[in-house]
């Protein structure tokens, strides 16, 4: 059983950076891909990036690549999101979770252990 906590939100302007991270804690932490996720009011989840256990490889949306950078330190048990040129639309709640369907996934039910998440909101 492995439980997951975000934290790095906040408030941010336009064109900002942000820096987001999900600390693991229970079960063998180290062995999980996690992913991030994000959800603007009224609208549904969506997938943002993950990578694998070692940190060595990772995979993320289209809406976000060349902004967001996903990367792990496993002595700190802890998953980053590094989230660059912010933009408005990037304004959502943050979650993290586990991987628990096949590496690629981006569905949310392919996921487990969903952290509380952390609130990300970009002004103009």
């Amino acid at each position: 059983q492995v439980q997951l906590v975000e934290s790095g939100g906040g408030l941010v302007q336009a064109g900002g950076s942000l820096r987001l991270s999900c600390a693991a804690s229970g079960g063998t932490v180290n062995s999980y891909a996690v992913g991030w996720f994000r959800q603007a009011p009224g609208k549904e989840r969506e997938f943002v990036a993950a990578i694998t256990y070692s940190g060595g490889n990772f995979y993320n949306a289209d809406s976000v690549k060349g902004r967001f950078t996903i990367s792990r330190d496993n002595a700190k048990k802890t998953v980053y999101l590094q989230m660059n040129s912010l933009k408005p639309e990037d304004t959502a709640v943050y979650y993290c979770a586990v991987l628990r369907g096949g590496w690629g996934a981006t569905s949310q039910a392919a996921f487990g252990s969903w952290g509380q998440g952390t609130q990300v909101t970009v002004s103009s």
